[in-house]
């Protein structure tokens, strides 16, 4: 993949950056290994990158009832819906480190209702992929069935939440034409 362009927007030189991105790039690359590509797309309009990522942080790493595999999910489901292929391909090889499943993030992608999981998760993504596709049919009926999977308001929000922002987001990577990185192909395999 590296001979195509990771975005179709300029993409600015790190040594060029604001210090407090270049700093938090800096960070994810040592941690990961690799720079994800979606970070120096963003990276272009620096009160963007800083609004989006602060967001994606209080979404993604919020305590809460649902685990970071579970937010994954949402992530990776909705995404195949939405078409984005960086977000199945990142957000994929994310569950399969936290989830320490090597097939679960193929299944989610390609029909979540025949993966292996639990039927707290399944009404999870239930609730995801309609807030994806038809928020506006959303009623008590599916607040009563998040309920009885022992699923708090506090994590319907959650759910609700990661659903809206990374539809934002998928849209934002299709409208740039933004590059899955290829180390994210063979994460956790």
């Amino acid at each position: 993949m590296t001979q195509y362009p990771i975005s179709r927007f300029p993409v600015p030189r790190l040594a060029d950056l604001p210090e407090d991105i270049r700093a938090r790039i800096e960070a994810v690359q040592e941690k990961a290994g690799f720079i994800p590509n979606i970070f120096l797309a963003l990276a272009h309009r620096p009160d963007e990158f800083r609004a989006f990522f602060a967001y994606h942080d209080a979404l993604m790493e919020r305590p809460g009832n649902l685990s970071v595999g579970e937010r994954e999910m949402i992530v990776v489901a909705t995404s195949a819906a939405n078409e984005c292929q960086y977000c199945v391909v990142a957000h994929g090889a994310i569950v399969r480190v936290r989830m320490k499943n090597r097939i679960l993030a193929d299944q989610l992608a390609s029909n979540y209702r025949k993966a292996d999981i639990t039927p707290r998760q399944r009404a999870m993504l239930d609730f995801a992929l309609k807030v994806s596709a038809r928020a506006q049919e959303v009623d008590e009926a599916d607040y009563a069935a998040l309920h009885a999977h022992g699923l708090n308001d506090d994590d319907i929000w959650d759910i609700g939440a990661i659903t809206a922002f990374f539809g934002l987001s998928n849209r934002l990577v299709n409208m740039a034409s933004i590059r899955a990185n290829e180390e994210f192909f063979g994460m956790g395999r």
